[in-house]
């Protein structure tokens, strides 16, 4: 069951965190490894009291597992709506167009324009890209699976 859960944990780490090519959350090989653990865990029967809490406390932990597996499925899509962001970007665009009308033509009113615009446009980028927390240049680490992986097999 241990070789199993590890087998699982790599597959995860491969499907979530790919080397090349976009992330496959919703992997049915992950799946069926999940649920073969889930298999070996009933087929164990306790023979004694402090051995069936810790069983009783395993498959807690792997419904727990699933639970969580299938709310970062559901959660993985971007939840930002495109409606939302033409919205905004529109009503920044409006704002920067009459504050850029309206203020007088010299270098530092430009330059603090621009500057403004910039980081308005950096801020939405990083709040987008917070949005799918598996890809993009700030992701979620691997390194936890990973730590258990090591800790399953040894």
């Amino acid at each position: 069951m241990r070789q199993q859960l590890a087998a699982y944990v790599r597959q995860s780490v491969a499907g979530t965190w790919p080397v090349k090519g976009s992330s496959v959350l919703h992997d049915r090989a992950a799946e069926r490894l999940l649920d073969s653990v889930g298999d070996a865990l009933i087929t164990i029967r306790p023979s004694d009291p402090a051995r069936f809490e810790l069983w009783r406390e395993a498959q807690t932990n792997l419904q727990s597992v699933a639970k969580r597996r299938w709310v970062l499925i559901y959660e993985s899509d971007r939840t930002t709506p495109a409606g939302f962001l033409i919205m905004l970007v529109a009503w920044l665009l409006m704002i920067f167009a009459s504050y850029g009308y309206r203020a007088p033509r010299n270098g530092a009113v430009v330059t603090t324009l621009v500057i403004a615009a910039f980081l308005i446009a950096v801020a939405i980028y990083l709040i987008l890209d917070m949005d799918l927390p598996f890809s993009g240049p700030i992701q979620v680490s691997p390194a936890p699976l990973l730590r258990a992986e090591e800790q399953i097999r040894g």
